[in-house]
């Protein structure tokens, strides 16, 4: 996977954004800017401009991630060396904006769901959004809109700049899509009088599993069965009609769910 997400990343940049000025983010662009400047292949600074963050994630992260981020970062400058001699798929910048962000954001997501990464800024993003409640698609993005500032100011023009503002904004939701899945979970919290009959009721209808929590009421002191579940976005429609057809006065609390693990769910996260 790290492979394939490796070139299809090497693929988005080379035949859509590169050849058209528009600049890539993080070590990425930084070895795009220091190209330019220099006059050397970008290839050659991939490698180098990661070796520190490499040695954070070994530190942080362990070895295995390391020789997986280091394997990423060589078969994503091979690649992007060997696709260098053909030429861009289109040369309308609309398009490639468009199509180049999302093949990037697709090629970057598969490398960290296999546990890997294709930018040492993508290791500081992975190890914050462990701690915090930002994505590792938004913290990327975050770092990337000053990366882009200082390319307007060293190489290209502004409005290179704000295409690529756009590319990121684009491919740093596919790599939440990748890496997150593209099935939208919830989490419900249900407190009702008749929590049997509801929890039967969705048994029968969704085939979910549903768990008991005991509660008690803070003004009548009475015992309360609280239904607490995970359903799928599509299967939401279908709990609330049920819930409301059986008690319209029933509480149902709705949240985002990022990530499940186990049970009927076949979600797992490689790092």
């Amino acid at each position: 996977m790290i492979t394939i997400g490796a070139i299809v990343a090497a693929f988005g940049l080379d035949m859509f954004l590169v050849p058209n000025a528009i600049l890539d983010g993080g070590v990425i662009g930084l070895s795009i800017i220091a190209g330019e400047l220099t006059g050397i292949s970008m290839s050659i600074f991939l490698i180098i401009f990661n070796i520190p963050f490499l040695y954070i994630g070994y530190r942080r992260m362990g070895w295995k991630f390391t020789l997986r981020t280091l394997y990423g970062v060589v078969i994503l400058s091979g690649a992007t060396a060997y696709l260098h001699h053909f030429d861009r798929v289109t040369d309308d910048l609309f398009l490639a904006t468009i199509i180049g962000a999302v093949i990037l954001g697709t090629g970057v997501g598969l490398v960290i769901r296999a546990g890997g990464a294709l930018d040492g800024t993508e290791i500081i993003a992975i190890l914050v959004s462990k701690n915090r409640t930002v994505s590792v698609g938004q913290i990327v993005m975050i770092m990337n809109f000053f990366i882009f500032i200082l390319a307007a100011l060293l190489v290209f023009s502004w409005e290179t700049a704000m295409y690529s503002i756009i590319t990121y904004f684009i491919a740093f939701k596919m790599i939440d899509v990748v890496v997150e899945g593209m099935e939208e979970l919830k989490s419900v919290t249900i407190i009702s009088d008749i929590p049997e009959e509801i929890a039967e009721a969705l048994l029968r209808e969704l085939g979910r599993g549903m768990t008991y929590i005991h509660g008690e009421g803070v003004f009548t002191s009475e015992p309360k069965k609280i239904i607490y579940t995970i359903v799928s976005r599509i299967e939401l429609s279908t709990l609330r009609s049920t819930v409301h057809d059986l008690d319209p006065n029933a509480l149902v609390a709705i949240e985002n769910v990022a990530d499940v693990t186990g049970s009927n769910f076949g979600k797992s996260n490689a790092h």
